[in-house]
């Protein structure tokens, strides 16, 4: 089984088809963990934006409300991935986890399309 399907199999929810987009179940506990601390929201935003060595880096933030356009992946039923339909063709198939390795821990996207990262993994390309 490679890391890919890995993931998916530790995924929550299959997502909407038209999305495929992931979640492990330890991504879904953090952020609805962090959604209840911040006392509002819906969800969480998934992106990319232009920087960096490699060219693009992934970028996510809280959603309060939708934005149009968004494709909307619902993991739970007080927690949904809201995608930036410009980020959608970099992200298809991925699958968002949250990891710990010793004292670092944080988000990890484990994207099928991705061809490199840079040195010091906060850009990559496709």
């Amino acid at each position: 089984m490679n890391k890919q399907e890995q993931y998916n199999s530790e995924s929550t929810k299959q997502p909407v088809a038209e999305t495929n987009f992931y979640l492990t179940e330890k991504a879904v506990a953090h952020l609805k963990n962090n959604i209840a601390k911040r006392g509002k929201g819906v969800g969480i935003r998934v992106g990319v934006k232009t920087t960096g060595c490699s060219g693009l880096a992934y970028v996510l933030e809280f959603v309060d409300e939708e934005r149009m356009g968004d494709k909307v992946v619902p993991f739970a039923e007080d927690l949904a991935v809201y995608i930036d339909p410009k980020a959608f063709e970099y992200l298809k198939g991925s699958t968002l986890d949250y990891v710990k390795r010793g004292l670092n821990e944080g988000f990890e996207f484990i994207n099928p399309n991705e061809k490199g990262r840079c040195g010091c993994g906060e850009s990559f390309t496709i």
